[in-house]
Formats: structure tokens, sequence, C-alpha cells
């Protein structure tokens, strides 16, 4: 765990026009931390924590921690692309994880914290794959986090939103001074 304090949201005070918003879904390990990093990212409009892409219809954490409904902790990101681009978030991302590591991120264990990057708008595909082939690069391992189309999407329970928030000194894997690098 990183002690750490959370740096100031960019976002607040910002008007986001809901009809020119995109949207990506990202999981990360926990799930807490990597919804505190990126609602700091500018241009960010929010972000929610949910179970994506599993077997069965609106699980608990209990059942996702189970291992047995194939969800992945994972955040959804609704962003303002005129501030932010895909490319630039991606990048945040690949930033936080260790994207050559099957099922775990930090201390987290077990297949619902793979790394996966969740899409529904196919023109997402082609930039996805470029930055994941820019990232490679870096890397003496493969790249084994998971590129979809989103199957499903589930909101976690109300306690899993913003947690760190509520939480100051709850468990994170982030490092949130990595946000003042980009």
């Amino acid at each position: 765990m990183i002690s750490q304090h959370l740096p100031p949201n960019p976002n607040l005070g910002i008007n986001f026009d809901e009809a020119k918003l995109k949207e990506i879904w990202l999981a990360g390990g926990c799930f807490w931390g990597v919804e505190a990093y990126f609602t700091r990212i500018y241009g960010v409009a929010g972000v929610t924590v949910g179970y994506a892409n599993g077997k069965t219809e609106n699980p608990t954490y209990e059942e996702v921690c189970s291992g047995r409904t194939g969800h992945a902790e994972t955040i959804h990101v609704r962003y303002d692309p005129e501030r932010v681009t895909l490319t630039s978030l991606l990048h945040h991302f690949f930033q936080i994880i260790d994207p050559t590591t099957l099922n775990r991120q930090g201390n987290d264990r077990g297949t619902q914290y793979r790394s996966g990057i969740y899409y529904r708008a196919p023109e997402d595909l082609p930039v996805i794959q470029a930055v994941i082939a820019a990232v490679q690069q870096k890397y003496d391992k493969p790249i084994v986090t998971e590129v979809l189309p989103l199957d499903s999407y589930y909101l976690a329970e109300e306690y899993h939103q913003k947690y760190l928030e509520k939480n100051p000194g709850g468990y994170c894997h982030i490092d949130f001074r990595l946000l003042a690098e980009n």
C-alpha cells in the first residue's frame, strides 16, 4: 500500500456537455484507486466502479471475489474528447498498472483483478491497439491486458463508489504522484 493523499480534482466546476462525452471501461486491479486516479485526469467528466464482462447478472462484491462470476473490477470513464483523448487516457492507464501480470495488480490476486480495456465504439479498437503496440516497446514480457468489446457492466455497491474519498486511508496500489508526470 502506498501512503498518500488524494490530489485535487481538476474537473470540479467544469460543465461538461453530456451529448459530446465518450466512454471507455478499464480494469486495473482494485477499482478504488483506479477510480480515484482517473477522476483526477483533466477532461474526465465522471467515473464509476463496477463489474464487467462476467457470466452472471448483477453480481455482488462477494460473488465477484469468489472468482466464479468471471467479472473484472472495472471503472467506467466518461470523458470529453475535446479535453482529453482516448490515447492519453490509455497511456495514463498503462502508467498505473503492470500489463504483463495475469490476474494480478499490486497485492491483489484473482481473475477479478485482471487488467482489461473494454469498449463499445468500434472506432476505439484501432486506438487501443496502437497504444498497446507503443507500450509493448517498454516491456520484455508480452502485454496480457485483455481487449474486448464490453459485454456487460454492473455498478458496484454504493460503498465502493468514491471509496478513497470516503476512506482517505483506504488500501490503494496506485501512486497518485504519477498524475503530476502527465
